[in-house]
């Protein structure tokens, strides 16, 4: 009923075309034609007037609107019935065949359609919006097949020719699978820099991988692939997030084309807000001029509050700022952008002010500072050649008032011993203090050991 009422509503469309064309063509301009013979001869109107109201002339005029209406329809009637092609580009192909019991390769996603006809047979065939194009693969069996692909014509008066009008197909038993869900975080810096996503459960662990066999070998995971964009109104807590898409992938991390049961899962966020207060340390680089020394370093923040991975806040125990002190001569004040450490998100503060003073150097000596052994191997055991490879002196160069200050429990002398096995060696020792304004140097370089086994 449909197609009668559609078949209608283009017959009448096509006549009322024809009428404008006549009007546009004929009408119009006889209509002018007579209109500028009445204004030429307006002085001798009542002639003209005698002259169009005579009955021979509205014969003749009638005569001629009706040839020119004759030769009009006839040349439309001609070019509506000569045989014309069509294309109609990229329709869809509609598959038939038991999705759950077979796969199947070689199915053209769209084709082309060549209408060929009458003009006026294909003018209704475009009216018309649904093209079926199907490929009825019902009756056949696991293997390789040529089919035919079918058009289901509106309009019996045309021809059509399908591009491809044959595929070869693949049918394959469909065998399925089951593999561990991972999850992988998308846009995670575009989350809050205070807020850290401490775990993800999915709602499901496995998923269901269905295709050829061929196919599935190919699977190496699948991943639910989780926006950071898409978790609603994301803040500390247990959020719930719906409608995850699952994607397979290979172990090149192309994806592969299989189907997914379920495709998309559900999963719960907890999104914590980790963080430590950590005091600032200032660290100097280089050395400043000969005979000074720093004698303070004062900032305008002492300590800051930082954002992160639980794990990397525990190993943490201050923020480290380092300056340029190479050289210099005078106070100067520092104007520095403190550094995240890997693994902070975000930090209450991003730049410091630091002043520093300088007085002149002083030099003293720490005696007996105890040498540690670091990196021995299992199973053996370090010992001193002598007394005095036990524990050394240690020279320290600063302002008077700091060094003054300083004894043996401040400083930490070592040995490195990586690498080293059974025998006596002789290893250099490092000395650090805990304050940066002091420059420290053993006087010893290197002590003797004897490393044996337990």
């Amino acid at each position: 009923m449909k197609l009668i009422k559609k078949l209608f509503k283009s017959i009448k469309k096509l006549f009322v075309s024809i009428w404008k064309t006549i009007d546009k063509v004929i009408v119009v301009p006889i209509t002018k034609f007579f209109l500028s013979i009445t204004k030429a001869f307006s002085k001798n109107g009542k002639y003209l007037e005698k002259w169009m109201t005579k009955t021979n002339t509205l014969i003749f005029i009638s005569l001629l609107m009706a040839l020119a209406t004759f030769f009009i329809v006839d040349n439309k009637s001609v070019m509506l019935s000569e045989t014309s092609a069509e294309v109609i580009y990229d329709q869809p192909v509609n598959a038939i065949y038991n999705k759950e019991a077979y796969v199947v390769e070689g199915i053209p996603d769209k084709v082309d359609i060549t209408l060929i006809g009458r003009k006026s047979d294909l003018y209704l065939a475009r009216q018309i919006s649904t093209h079926d194009v199907t490929l009825d693969l019902t009756d056949l069996k696991p293997g390789t097949h040529k089919v035919n692909l079918k058009y289901r014509q509106s309009l019996g008066s045309i021809d059509y020719k399908l591009d491809p009008s044959v595929v070869t197909v693949v049918i394959y038993p469909k065998k399925s699978n089951t593999k561990t869900i991972t999850m992988d975080l998308l846009n995670d810096d575009k989350l809050d820099e205070k807020l850290f996503i401490q775990e993800v459960t999915p709602s499901v662990d496995e998923v269901y991988i269905k295709g050829a066999e061929h196919v599935l070998s190919k699977v190496a995971t699948v991943r639910a692939l989780l926006d950071v964009n898409n978790i609603p109104n994301p803040g500390v807590g247990d959020i719930e997030v719906k409608d995850i898409p699952l994607v397979a992938y290979d172990d090149r991390g192309n994806i592969i084309d299989v189907e997914l049961v379920p495709s998309k899962i559900n999963a719960t966020v907890k999104i914590t807000s980790p963080s430590k207060e950590l005091p600032i340390k200032i660290i100097p680089k280089g050395s400043v001029v000969f005979g000074q020394a720093i004698s303070t370093m004062t900032s305008d923040v002492s300590k800051i509050t930082v954002y992160g991975d639980e794990e990397v806040l525990n190993n943490l125990n201050y923020i480290p700022v380092e300056i340029d002190v190479n050289d210099l001569k005078t106070d100067k004040e520092y104007s520095e952008t403190i550094k995240k450490p890997t693994g902070i998100r975000a930090m209450s503060v991003n730049t410091i002010n630091i002043k520093v003073t300088l007085e002149p150097e002083a030099t003293r000596e720490i005696a007996d500072v105890r040498i540690k052994s670091e990196n021995l191997a299992n199973g053996l055991v370090v010992n001193a050649a002598s007394q005095d490879d036990i524990m050394i002196p240690v020279i320290v160069k600063g302002v008077e008032s700091v060094i003054n200050s300083i004894d043996a429990s401040s400083i930490t002398a070592s040995i490195d011993l990586s690498g080293l096995g059974e025998g006596e060696h002789e290893v250099e020792v490092k000395v650090t203090g805990n304050d940066e304004r002091v420059n420290y140097t053993p006087k010893t370089k290197k002590v003797k050991i004897i490393i044996k086994k337990l």
